[in-house]
């Protein structure tokens, strides 16, 4: 996208937009000058940011995967979807059953243009533009209520979408969460990636300490990290699923939530420790 005078309606291009940055920095072209000065900021204070960014993305896919292919999930609502990428949920969980039914949900004007003329290429894919913090614009949404079917299970996913939130109300995502899983039928999930507040004084600590500080004094300003145990809190008591064989359900780093294989790269690297996920299952 170039930086041009005439923005896309309901866009300000001197706002940086969080779907924009994360598209910036997963090597997407759809961002103005502010988003990728924000991207290069946070590069300022965690070098390996790209690979954040990255990391996330393939656990997004992980995720989608185990819930079509594992759980048999055939619906989902894909909650601050962002822009559209190499592989976006409707295409992994449709390879498990092409008939899996996909409402993409953001806010973002321009994330609006371009999950409308690239996404939907099929009648089991829609988009609703409403704002994942209002739960109502999304559950109340025509769309969501007649797409999908609520007496079957769906997976509900705020990848990356939850520590974005307005400022001076920090339990907002707990009760926008608590919200759409009093709504959810038996047998449905919740996954949850978050920016993680590690608290053990590792350099992956002091990293996210010092990323949220950048992005709270820069023109985004909206990022929060949550510890372990306020993530968890989240799902409100749902049944955790343990994040591979013989481990203990929790919240983890994304690099450890059922990975493909041996790593390649250093499990322990900075970049692979400052989100964490968990994915949760509705009694």
């Amino acid at each position: 996208m170039s930086d041009s005078l005439n923005p896309p309606p309901g866009v300000n291009p001197n706002q940086a937009s969080a779907a924009r940055v994360y598209d910036y920095l997963l090597g997407g072209k759809d961002s103005y000058k502010i988003d990728r000065q924000v991207a290069k900021d946070a590069a300022l204070v965690l070098p390996d940011v790209v690979e954040a960014a990255r990391v996330s993305r393939h656990a997004l896919s992980r995720v989608c995967r185990f819930l079509a292919e594992r759980a048999g999930v055939r619906q989902f609502v894909d909650c601050g979807c962002g822009l559209p990428c190499r592989d976006n949920v409707h295409q992994i969980v449709q390879r498990a059953d092409p008939t899996a039914k996909v409402v993409y949900v953001d806010y973002d004007p321009v994330v609006a243009v371009h999950v409308r003329a690239r996404l939907l290429d099929n009648e089991f894919t829609e988009f609703v533009r409403a704002d994942l913090f209002d739960p109502p614009s999304v559950l109340g949404h025509p769309t969501v209520t007649g797409h999908l079917d609520w007496t079957q299970p769906i997976a509900v996913l705020f990848m990356l979408a939850l520590h974005h939130h307005y400022e001076g109300d920090r339990d907002l995502p707990s009760k926008v969460t608590k919200e759409f899983i009093d709504r959810l039928p038996s047998g449905s999930y919740v996954a949850i990636s978050h920016l993680l507040d590690a608290r053990d004084g590792s350099e992956a600590d002091a990293a996210v300490r010092d990323l949220v500080e950048s992005v709270r004094h820069g023109p985004m300003g909206d990022v929060v990290a949550r510890t372990r145990g306020e993530i968890e809190e989240l799902f409100h008591g749902l049944e955790l699923i343990p994040s591979g064989p013989d481990t203990r359900a929790g919240i983890v780093p994304v690099i450890d939530w059922w990975p493909d294989g041996p790593p390649l790269d250093d499990p322990a690297a900075v970049a692979h420790r400052i989100v964490g996920v968990g994915v949760g299952r509705k009694p």
